[in-house]
Formats: C-alpha cells, sequence, structure tokens
C-alpha cells in the first residue's frame, strides 16, 4: 500500500500536457482528486474526461493572475472538501537569446509564470492547508539548468526562473514547516515535453535522442511518468519527513564533470 494518495486532493498546475499530464494520470491512478489548473482548455479537459470527471476536474487559471489562482484553490476545496497536495508545475520557456538581446518583457512574463505564479500558488494553497490543520505537500517543478553546476543555457529568463524556485521552496519550507507543510522541488534533466520539443525544434523522438546522447546514464529514456513518480513520493507519506529538499531526477548529470569525459575522448583520438 505504499505510494498511495487515497482521498487527497490535488491542484496540478500545467497539468494539461507534459509531465503535468502524466502526474494527473498518476496521482489519480493512486487515489487522489486532482484539479488541473491550465490555460489549454481543450488538452485539459480531454485529460480530465479520459480519467473521470469524478476524479479529475479541469479550471482554467493562468498562474499570472492572482485572483484567479486564489479563486482555483477556492473551487478545489468547495468541490472536493480540502487540498493536501499542490503541485506547482506551468512553465513557458521564455526567449532564446544573449543577455545582449535581452528582452525585458518577455523576461519578465516568463519570471511571472515560472516563479511568481508558483508563488502565488503556494501562498494560497498554504492557507487553506494551515486554515484547515491540512499536513500538506507543496511540489515545485525546478530544472537541472537551474542548478550552479549549470551555465551557457539561452534561456536567461528560464534560467533565473528556475534557478529561483530552489530558493524559493527553501525560504517557505522555513515559513510553512511549523505548520507540518512540506515544501519540495524536483529538478529533471532533459524530457521530452511539448516545451522542450518547442524550444528545440524537434520531435519527441529526437528531442529523446539528443538527451540521451548527452546522458551520464545509459540504458534508460527519461520521460514525463519518471518526474511523475518523484512528485508521487513527494505528495505520499512515504516522504514525510522530506522538505526544503530538491529531488535532481537526472540520472547522475550533474554529479559528473562531462569535460573530464570529452577530455579523456580526445586524448584517445
Amino acid at each position: 500500500m505504499i505510494f498511495r494518495l487515497d482521498g487527497k486532493v490535488a491542484i496540478v498546475t500545467g497539468g494539461a500536457s507534459g509531465i503535468g499530464e502524466a502526474t494527473v494520470k498518476l496521482f489519480s491512478e493512486k487515489g487522489a482528486y486532482v484539479v488541473i489548473a491550465d490555460i489549454q482548455d481543450e488538452l485539459g479537459k480531454e485529460v480530465a474526461t479520459s480519467i473521470g470527471i469524478d476524479k479529475v476536474t479541469y479550471r482554467h487559471c493562468d498562474v499570472r493572475d492572482e485572483k484567479q489562482v486564489e479563486e482555483t484553490v477556492a473551487f478545489t476545496v468547495h468541490k472536493y472538501g480540502g487540498l493536501d497536495i499542490m503541485f506547482n508545475n506551468a512553465g513557458v520557456a521564455g526567449s532564446q537569446s544573449s543577455v545582449l538581446d535581452l528582452d525585458l518583457k518577455d523576461f519578465d512574463n516568463t519570471l511571472a509564470v515560472n516563479l511568481r505564479g508558483y508563488a502565488v500558488f503556494i501562498k494560497h494553497a498554504a492557507r487553506v492547508m494551515v486554515a484547515r490543520k491540512t499536513r500538506g505537500s507543496i511540489i515545485c517543478t525546478a530544472s537541472t539548468v537551474g542548478s550552479e553546476s549549470i551555465t551557457g543555457f539561452d534561456g536567461k529568463a528560464y534560467v533565473s526562473s528556475k534557478s529561483g524556485i530552489l530558493g524559493l521552496v527553501r525560504a517557505t519550507c522555513g515559513d510553512l514547516g511549523q505548520y507540518g507543510i512540506r515544501v519540495n522541488s524536483i529538478s529533471p534533466y532533459l524530457v521530452a515535453t511539448p516545451l522542450a520539443t518547442k524550444v528545440l525544434n524537434m520531435d519527441v523522438s529526437e528531442v529523446e535522442e539528443f538527451g540521451v546522447a548527452a546522458a551520464n546514464l545509459k540504458g534508460i529514456v527519461l520521460k514525463p511518468i519518471h518526474i511523475a513518480q518523484a512528485a508521487l513520493f513527494l505528495a505520499s507519506d512515504q516522504s514525510a519527513y522530506v522538505s526544503g529538499h530538491d529531488l535532481v531526477v537526472d540520472g547522475g548529470f550533474l554529479a559528473v564533470n562531462s569535460t573530464f569525459k570529452f577530455i579523456q575522448q580526445f586524448s584517445k583520438a
């Protein structure tokens, strides 16, 4: 009976596709009631219908709008009677350019979705959890590009937002621990989500091939379900004393300095 979410209530932002969709399906399979918060209305409704509208509900929510966020949390509590799990997963890639050509409007929008939107959902989800004395779990999707070990990625706003998520998790963990609320993040390596395929201008198989070529751990292709499984662990009672943690799902990519592998291969050439 491990990794069960029977009777628990979750909100998953960006739940209409990619990692979010995989998580919605897995959470519901494990017994949770889930509200998909997204702006992709058709996709979100399709996901909810495919699972069963008695278990999953779609709610249009632009995370940049605090009123919509507050209303989505209130809707969830009214429909399902509470809120146990908040999975902040919505995201945009932003523009890919040198800082010399930085578009500040795009920069602001990327942080508004990827970082500010997370903070606003944490604020309103945590208020409900505190008021109802719920020992809840708040999870945020960060990224390996937000690590201090990675540099050179062209998406300056994206990297800034993902780095900021790690700080946001630590800061809010400090606030909410006294209420028994856990706050954690997940940092995936390259996953062939709709966002990644669009940014890289590749189809799913091409993105996966690209990821496998650069990966440290061989013999497996990272899929959205693997990130969903990490979210399930952090949402479940099996992680009851895990808080303020960034769960890196990268097959050891950040742990290994690939520069030395390159030098070794070059010296053999």
